[in-house]
């Protein structure tokens, strides 16, 4: 996008479009703000199985990018980086989500390990330790480590709901006059704080700092697959402790 910025006057493009709703201005303003659909892209494929098709996640999140373009209003004090990254984001998940490609096994083993942490969390009022969730899943620690590896690549898009698609609206609003958007983030960020260190840590550096878990692991000192343990357990927390909360957030 800055290598095009001596090219392209993007405001004035803003404009025109506000103005005319043109295709030729749509395709001048998508072409511009394309890398910003592979940024994405990346980011989230980074977690996924490898047989999935990268480009049928930057096609989904190019509909997302034009989709993001006729909504956005240019005389609105919000950056339309941060506002199109929700709609990319939200078009590669639902058309991950449309693809059902977690199978069916995995599914299960992750409701099973969510339904652990649950009832330890519940009656602990604390994270659980992983001996405790290995005790109560009848396996050794490194049988629960194999799982939670297992289940690495299924995590990515439940917590991203939580964090951007299920916010869409209240970004297209106005995310300070809105209640619900405010206490999903309160209730995320206490989520967050019940968090082991490194697990917060990683968390925090991955979703917002947007790291990769490569960078992160060079920033912690720990190996890459560590890093996406210490993410897959993080995640599997928060769903749980989220789940718990979210009663209060519908009603």
């Amino acid at each position: 996008m800055e290598s095009n910025a001596e090219k392209i006057d993007v405001t004035a493009l803003w404009y025109q479009y506000r103005d005319n709703k043109t295709v030729e201005v749509r395709n001048q303003l998508a072409e511009y703000y394309l890398p910003l659909v592979r940024i994405v892209g990346g980011r989230l494929a980074v977690s996924l199985p490898p047989h999935l098709d990268k480009d049928d996640l930057l096609s989904s999140g190019f509909f997302g990018l034009l989709d993001a373009i006729d909504r956005f209003d240019i005389t609105r004090n919000i950056k339309f980086e941060t506002y199109a990254g929700v709609r990319i984001r939200g078009a590669m998940i639902d058309d991950l989500r449309a693809k059902d490609w977690i199978p069916v096994t995995m599914r299960q083993k992750i409701r099973k390990y969510e339904q652990a942490v649950y009832k330890l969390e519940t009656e602990l009022g604390r994270s659980a330790t992983d001996a405790e969730l290995a005790e109560e899943l009848e396996i050794s620690v490194s049988e629960l480590n194999a799982l939670v590896g297992q289940c690495n690549a299924a995590t990515v898009i439940p917590l991203e709901e939580y964090l951007q698609t299920d916010t869409a609206e209240a970004v297209d609003s106005n995310p300070a006059d809105s209640i619900e958007f405010l206490e999903l983030k309160d209730m995320l960020a206490h989520a967050i704080d019940r968090l082991p260190e490194k697990e917060r840590l990683v968390v925090s550096l991955y979703y917002y700092e947007e790291m990769t878990l490569k960078e992160i692991s060079i920033v912690m000192h720990l190996s890459e697959a560590r890093i996406s343990q210490l993410h897959t357990k993080a995640i599997m927390k928060m769903r749980s402790y989220l789940a718990r909360n979210k009663a209060h957030f519908v009603d």
